[in-house]
């Protein structure tokens, strides 16, 4: 026998086994039980929250011949033959492929002949909001006059493109999203009944997965049930299943932006995409992720609503302390921006690494958030001690030699001979670098920088801080000493004089008369 799904295979066969809709399902017993019965019914909501699934529990109810408290016995011949789908009484169609007039009018001939057995002839019409303008008319008319043993169900995930004429003629109804605590507990039944175990937090992440929907969080389930067959389901399981991250993941690249490490920020996305992670799941998870700090710092009582783990919740109230309510605001609206464009774009990760930049360096961007996080920052560094020089928009004109006035660098008296070779031969040590190494230091100038101190300044704060790592800093070393033979000390600093490199500092390669010039890097072996 062919293996059946779970959603398939666990689908509500009457009214109690209905989860999450309990105000759809009173009301329906009640009409049925009263014999109030409408002759048009209008299903609203997300997908996989029970419509369809009520909508053949109603057709059952209606054409049972023994029911039970207003649902179905399941036992009767017409029960069982609804089920089967062999009843002529109940009728499915799907108007996404069913969307014409003249598959409309077929329905109109048809509910001219009563019910051959039982008491109502049912049709469910699943998506209707696909039907023509056309063939809403033809059933409009239907609609206004049914016969009295005619029921339409309408299901729909999209009722505002329903005609209002539609609308008026039927009974709506609205599908909630099933709540997390619902569908876990719904699972945990299911894994009983499979024998199989999972971890509660496994549970529940499969749960929160599947947003509101229990059909999704079965197939999930199934899923994840299906690659670990045999064996406990654990947390890290399912997030490697469903390509997912794990949060204590996400709080780690919050204290690195936080930082404002770009080159640690941008090696957890290495990280993430190495293990086959879903970008665009991640980038949703994370949005989540910014929109519960947000919470926490902006009300007190925000750990009721919160559906996070005790540990989770310290690590929380440890960022919502690095943060301002305005910072996070400005970030959601980022990657919330990044969420729409990720969907469709090819090079996801170039749109996450620059939008995780632009958390890091609000001086990219210029809308008011940033300018007020860019003056923060410069007023901690008044209070650190740092000085910020100003420059003048306008300076009145004089007299005065403006270059005479600019300090020159200091000329050493001597360059030590083994920095003297490791200039000299700079373009072959820059050759045997790595890529993301070679790539910032031919931005960088040569300089001294004391006793026998190889200077390396750049202009670009991402690459001093890429080239101060411990192993870029090693391999430069490394490579130096391998051409000249000796041990060079290196360091590397970023030119914060606002003023160019050459009135700075001093040029090596002007001291030693050199122009050093860079081949293509696919010409670099």
């Amino acid at each position: 026998m062919s293996y059946t799904a779970l959603y398939r295979k666990y689908r509500p066969a009457s009214f109690e086994d209905v989860k999450g809709q309990e105000h759809i399902v009173t009301t329906v017993r009640n009409q049925i039980k009263a014999g109030r019965i409408g002759h048009a019914y209008l299903f609203c909501g997300t997908r996989g929250t029970g419509k369809t699934t009520i909508a053949k529990i109603f057709a059952k109810a209606v054409n049972c011949e023994h029911p039970i408290d207003g649902s179905p016995c399941g036992e009767c011949a017409v029960c069982r033959a609804i089920a089967a789908g062999s009843s002529m009484n109940v009728v499915e169609i799907d108007a996404a492929s069913n969307n014409g007039v003249d598959n409309i009018r077929e329905i109109r001939d048809e509910v001219a002949y009563a019910p051959t057995e039982g008491r109502y002839r049912v049709y469910i019409i699943d998506e209707v909001h696909m039907l023509s303008i056309g063939a809403f008319n033809a059933l409009l008319k239907t609609l206004e006059e049914p016969p009295s043993y005619v029921i339409f169900i309408l299901a729909t995930t999209e009722a505002h493109k329903i005609p209002v004429t539609i609308l008026s003629r039927c009974q709506r109804y609205d599908f909630h999203r099933i709540s997390v605590e619902t569908i876990s507990e719904r699972l945990q039944e299911l894994l009983q009944e499979e024998h199989a175990e999972a971890e509660e937090k496994a549970v529940r992440y499969i749960a929160k997965a599947a947003d509101g929907a229990m059909r999704d969080a079965l197939s999930l389930l199934d899923q994840c049930m299906s690659f670990y067959m045999g064996q406990k389901l654990t947390y890290d399981q399912v997030l490697e299943v469903l390509g997912a991250v794990d949060t204590e993941r996400f709080s780690r690249l919050m204290r690195f932006i936080v930082a404002k490490d770009i080159v640690k920020v941008l090696r957890c996305i290495e990280e993430l995409v190495m293990e086959g992670r879903d970008l665009g799941q991640f980038v949703n998870d994370f949005t989540w992720y910014l929109r519960n700090l947000l919470l926490l710092q902006s009300s007190d009582d925000a750990e009721e609503i919160l559906d996070i783990s005790s540990e989770n919740l310290a690590l929380l109230k440890e960022e919502c302390a690095m943060m301002r309510a305005e910072e996070l605001i400005r970030d959601i609206r980022i990657f919330s921006e990044l969420s729409n464009q990720i969907k469709y774009a090819t090079q996801k990760r170039i749109l996450i690494e620059i939008a995780l930049i632009k958390l890091c360096r609000p001086q990219m961007e210029e809308d008011y958030g940033s300018v007020i996080e860019r003056l923060e920052q410069l007023e901690k560094k008044v209070e650190e001690g740092v000085t910020i020089v100003q420059k003048t928009a306008a300076a009145e004109p004089d007299n005065r030699n403006i270059d005479d006035e600019k300090p020159a660098p200091p000329i050493p008296k001597a360059v030590p001979e083994d920095i003297r070779q490791a200039v000299q031969n700079w373009q072959a040590i820059v050759s045997e670098l790595s890529g993301m190494t070679r790539t910032y230091i031919r931005k960088a100038h040569l300089s001294l920088g004391g006793d026998n101190v190889l200077l390396i300044v750049l202009d670009d704060p991402l690459g001093k801080e890429v080239l101060s790592e411990a192993e870029h800093l090693d391999e430069i070393q490394k490579a130096i000493a391998q051409y000249i033979g000796k041990s060079v000390e290196v360091r590397v600093q970023i030119n914060e004089t606002e003023r160019p490199f050459e009135e700075s500092y001093v040029d090596l390669t002007k001291i030693i008369h050199m122009d050093i010039e860079y081949e293509d890097d696919d010409e670099i072996k």
